[in-house]
Protein backbone atom coordinates (compact mmCIF):
# COMPACT_ATOMS: atom_id res chain seq x y z
CA UNK A 1 0.00 0.00 0.00
CA UNK A 2 2.78 2.48 0.89
CA UNK A 3 4.13 2.21 -2.69
CA UNK A 4 0.89 3.80 -3.91
CA UNK A 5 1.32 6.93 -1.77
CA UNK A 6 2.40 9.99 -3.74
CA UNK A 7 2.64 13.30 -1.93
CA UNK A 8 0.87 16.12 -3.74
CA UNK A 9 2.83 19.22 -4.70
CA UNK A 10 0.64 22.06 -3.44
CA UNK A 11 1.04 25.48 -5.02
CA UNK A 12 1.28 27.28 -1.68
CA UNK A 13 4.58 26.69 0.12
CA UNK A 14 5.41 27.16 3.78
CA UNK A 15 7.14 30.41 2.82
CA UNK A 16 3.92 31.67 1.21
CA UNK A 17 2.06 31.07 4.47
CA UNK A 18 4.86 32.66 6.50
CA UNK A 19 4.70 35.79 4.33
CA UNK A 20 0.91 35.95 4.65
CA UNK A 21 0.95 35.49 8.43
CA UNK A 22 3.97 37.84 8.82
CA UNK A 23 5.73 35.57 11.29
CA UNK A 24 7.87 32.45 11.27
CA UNK A 25 6.27 29.06 11.74
CA UNK A 26 7.34 26.43 14.23
CA UNK A 27 6.50 23.89 16.89
CA UNK A 28 6.98 24.76 20.55
CA UNK A 29 6.95 21.45 22.43
CA UNK A 30 6.21 21.92 26.14
CA UNK A 31 7.51 19.00 28.19
CA UNK A 32 7.26 18.46 31.92
CA UNK A 33 5.56 16.40 34.59
CA UNK A 34 1.80 16.17 34.97
CA UNK A 35 0.72 19.28 36.85
CA UNK A 36 3.80 21.28 35.88
CA UNK A 37 1.69 23.92 34.12
CA UNK A 38 2.18 22.98 30.46
CA UNK A 39 -1.46 23.29 29.39
CA UNK A 40 -2.09 26.41 31.48
CA UNK A 41 0.97 28.14 30.06
CA UNK A 42 0.08 27.14 26.48
CA UNK A 43 -3.48 28.40 27.01
CA UNK A 44 -2.29 31.77 28.35
CA UNK A 45 0.24 32.19 25.52
CA UNK A 46 -2.32 31.36 22.81
CA UNK A 47 -4.84 33.79 24.28
CA UNK A 48 -2.29 36.61 24.55
CA UNK A 49 -0.94 36.11 21.02
CA UNK A 50 -4.24 35.27 19.31
CA UNK A 51 -4.60 38.62 17.53
CA UNK A 52 -0.97 38.77 16.43
CA UNK A 53 -0.05 35.22 15.37
CA UNK A 54 -1.59 32.18 13.68
CA UNK A 55 -1.34 29.92 16.71
CA UNK A 56 -2.89 26.67 17.88
CA UNK A 57 -2.60 24.22 20.76
CA UNK A 58 -2.28 20.44 20.65
CA UNK A 59 -2.78 19.12 24.17
CA UNK A 60 -2.21 15.65 25.63
CA UNK A 61 -5.69 15.10 27.09
CA UNK A 62 -7.45 16.39 23.96
CA UNK A 63 -5.41 14.19 21.64
CA UNK A 64 -5.81 11.16 23.91
CA UNK A 65 -9.60 11.55 23.89
CA UNK A 66 -9.82 11.57 20.09
CA UNK A 67 -7.00 11.00 17.62
CA UNK A 68 -5.02 8.70 19.92
CA UNK A 69 -7.74 7.16 22.07
CA UNK A 70 -6.61 3.71 20.87
CA UNK A 71 -3.27 4.06 22.68
CA UNK A 72 -2.37 3.05 26.24
CA UNK A 73 0.38 4.42 28.49
CA UNK A 74 3.04 1.77 27.85
CA UNK A 75 6.38 3.14 26.64
CA UNK A 76 5.62 1.85 23.14
CA UNK A 77 2.20 3.52 22.97
CA UNK A 78 3.48 6.76 24.51
CA UNK A 79 6.12 6.90 21.78
CA UNK A 80 3.48 6.30 19.10
CA UNK A 81 1.25 8.97 20.67
CA UNK A 82 4.06 11.51 20.40
CA UNK A 83 5.00 10.43 16.87
CA UNK A 84 1.45 11.01 15.65
CA UNK A 85 1.25 14.40 17.37
CA UNK A 86 4.61 15.45 15.90
CA UNK A 87 3.39 14.55 12.41
CA UNK A 88 0.19 16.58 12.90
CA UNK A 89 2.09 19.51 14.39
CA UNK A 90 4.49 19.42 11.46
CA UNK A 91 1.58 19.61 9.00
CA UNK A 92 0.21 22.72 10.73
CA UNK A 93 3.71 24.21 10.87
CA UNK A 94 4.02 23.72 7.11
CA UNK A 95 0.93 25.95 6.78
CA UNK A 96 2.76 28.75 8.58
CA UNK A 97 1.37 28.23 12.07
CA UNK A 98 2.95 28.36 15.49
CA UNK A 99 1.91 25.13 17.20
CA UNK A 100 2.04 24.83 20.98
CA UNK A 101 2.23 21.14 21.97
CA UNK A 102 1.80 20.32 25.65
CA UNK A 103 2.80 16.71 26.27
CA UNK A 104 4.64 15.09 29.17
CA UNK A 105 6.94 13.31 26.65
CA UNK A 106 8.99 11.81 29.48
CA UNK A 107 11.99 10.31 27.66
CA UNK A 108 14.86 12.00 25.84
CA UNK A 109 14.64 9.40 23.06
CA UNK A 110 10.99 10.34 22.46
CA UNK A 111 11.83 14.05 22.31
CA UNK A 112 14.69 13.30 19.92
CA UNK A 113 12.31 11.47 17.56
CA UNK A 114 9.83 14.36 17.69
CA UNK A 115 12.66 16.79 16.88
CA UNK A 116 13.64 14.62 13.90
CA UNK A 117 10.06 14.74 12.55
CA UNK A 118 9.63 18.50 12.97
CA UNK A 119 13.24 19.22 11.96
CA UNK A 120 14.73 22.72 12.32
CA UNK A 121 11.40 24.33 13.30
CA UNK A 122 11.33 22.46 16.64
CA UNK A 123 11.69 24.33 19.93
CA UNK A 124 11.77 22.27 23.12
CA UNK A 125 10.30 24.14 26.10
CA UNK A 126 11.06 22.46 29.42
CA UNK A 127 8.48 23.39 32.06
CA UNK A 128 10.72 22.66 35.01
CA UNK A 129 8.59 21.90 38.06
CA UNK A 130 9.65 19.55 40.84
CA UNK A 131 7.74 16.33 41.48
CA UNK A 132 6.97 17.58 45.00
CA UNK A 133 5.40 20.76 43.61
CA UNK A 134 3.40 18.84 40.99
CA UNK A 135 2.10 16.48 43.67
CA UNK A 136 1.19 19.46 45.84
CA UNK A 137 -0.79 21.02 42.99
CA UNK A 138 -2.26 17.73 41.68
CA UNK A 139 -5.06 19.56 39.81
CA UNK A 140 -6.62 16.33 38.48
CA UNK A 141 -5.99 14.16 41.55
CA UNK A 142 -3.78 11.87 39.47
CA UNK A 143 -0.78 11.68 41.78
CA UNK A 144 -2.97 10.62 44.68
CA UNK A 145 -4.46 7.84 42.52
CA UNK A 146 -1.02 6.81 41.24
CA UNK A 147 0.38 6.62 44.79
CA UNK A 148 -2.60 4.42 45.70
CA UNK A 149 -1.77 2.08 42.81
CA UNK A 150 -4.90 3.01 40.85
CA UNK A 151 -2.98 4.42 37.83
CA UNK A 152 -0.15 2.22 36.54
CA UNK A 153 2.78 3.59 34.50
CA UNK A 154 2.31 7.10 35.90
CA UNK A 155 5.18 9.42 35.00
CA UNK A 156 7.22 10.47 38.01
CA UNK A 157 5.83 7.72 40.24
CA UNK A 158 6.38 4.30 38.65
CA UNK A 159 7.40 5.47 35.18
CA UNK A 160 10.48 7.67 34.61
CA UNK A 161 10.72 11.31 33.58
CA UNK A 162 14.14 12.25 32.18
CA UNK A 163 15.17 15.88 32.34
CA UNK A 164 15.78 17.09 28.77
CA UNK A 165 19.34 16.84 27.45
CA UNK A 166 18.78 20.01 25.45
CA UNK A 167 16.03 22.63 25.57
CA UNK A 168 15.70 25.85 23.62
CA UNK A 169 14.10 27.41 26.71
CA UNK A 170 13.68 26.30 30.33
CA UNK A 171 10.88 27.83 32.37
CA UNK A 172 11.30 27.27 36.10
CA UNK A 173 7.86 27.54 37.66
CA UNK A 174 8.86 27.61 41.34
CA UNK A 175 7.31 30.63 43.07
CA UNK A 176 5.99 32.04 39.78
CA UNK A 177 2.47 32.57 38.52
CA UNK A 178 1.21 31.00 35.29
CA UNK A 179 1.15 34.52 33.85
CA UNK A 180 4.82 35.14 34.66
CA UNK A 181 5.83 31.76 33.24
CA UNK A 182 3.76 32.37 30.10
CA UNK A 183 5.37 35.78 29.62
CA UNK A 184 8.77 34.08 29.44
CA UNK A 185 7.50 31.96 26.56
CA UNK A 186 5.81 34.95 24.91
CA UNK A 187 9.13 36.83 25.03
CA UNK A 188 10.84 33.83 23.42
CA UNK A 189 8.22 33.74 20.63
CA UNK A 190 8.46 37.49 20.04
CA UNK A 191 12.23 37.19 19.76
CA UNK A 192 12.39 34.06 17.56
CA UNK A 193 9.25 34.13 15.37
CA UNK A 194 9.10 37.71 14.11
CA UNK A 195 10.12 38.26 10.50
Amino acid sequence: MENNIVQHNFDLSENDYVKKHAHQSGVLWLTGLSGSGKSSIANFVAKELFEKYQIMILDGDDVRSGLNKDLSFTDEDRTENLRRVAEVASLFRQKGMIVLCSFISPLNEQRKKVREIVKDKFHLVYINTSLAECEKRDPKGLYEKARAGKIPNFTGIDSPFEEPNHSEIIINTANKSIEDCAKELINYIEKNFKI
